[in-house]
């Protein structure tokens, strides 16, 4: 639940360097593979929702844009939430 997902950025988050270029399609490609496989099983038991927490604007918008439109047809979601002050 959200509570989990809080809890986990608050425990990775000292953890992390934040650096670019901020490439979004290799993730979003990533699950939608897992969300692909999960589409293959005789009963549809899971949903897939990948939350991208970034302080970057996104550096291979073509790449996302049509990573996007692929995974449109599987079973996630994509929420992309951007923090700090860039032109989001």
């Amino acid at each position: 639940g959200v509570e989990g997902i809080v809890q986990a950025y608050s425990a990775c988050l000292p953890h992390i360097r934040f650096y670019g270029p901020t490439n979004f399609s290799p993730i979003i490609n990533h699950v939608a593979r897992f969300a692909a496989q999960a589409t293959k099983q005789e009963a549809a038991s899971q949903y897939f929702i990948l939350l991208i927490i970034t302080d970057g604007v996104i550096s291979d918008m073509d790449e996302t844009r049509h990573a996007v439109v692929q995974a449109s047809k599987l079973p996630m979601s994509i929420i992309i939430v951007g923090v700090g002050n860039a032109d989001f």
